[in-house]
C-alpha cells in the first residue's frame, strides 16, 4: 500500500512510499530537499522492514534543525 507523510521542519516537504503486509518498505520517494542525497538514502533502504530503518535513521539531525530527512522518513515507516 502506497503511503504519503507530510514531513515537518525540513527541506522535502513530504515522502511517499510503499510499506507491504510484513512492514517492508519499498518505492521511497522524497519530494524536495536535497535531490542526490535523498535518492541514494531512497535506494539504501529499500527493501528493509519498518523496524531496520527506524533503526538506523531515527535521531538524526541536520544542521541546527532537531530532525531531518533521514530522521522524517523513520518516523514515516513507523506511523502507518
Amino acid at each position: 500500500m502506497t503511503h504519503t507523510y507530510k514531513t515537518q521542519n525540513t527541506c522535502s516537504t513530504q515522502i511517499t512510499f510503499d510499506k507491504d503486509e510484513n512492514g517492508i518498505i519499498t518505492n521511497v520517494v522524497f519530494t524536495n530537499g536535497c535531490n542526490g542525497n535523498l535518492k541514494a538514502i531512497a535506494k539504501l533502504v529499500n527493501g528493509k522492514s519498518a523496524e531496520e530503518i527506524h533503526a538506523l535513521l531515527a535521531g538524526n539531525t541536520c544542521g541546527r534543525r532537531p530532525t531531518s530527512c533521514a530522521d522524517q522518513l523513520a518516523k514515516a515507516v513507523m506511523s502507518v
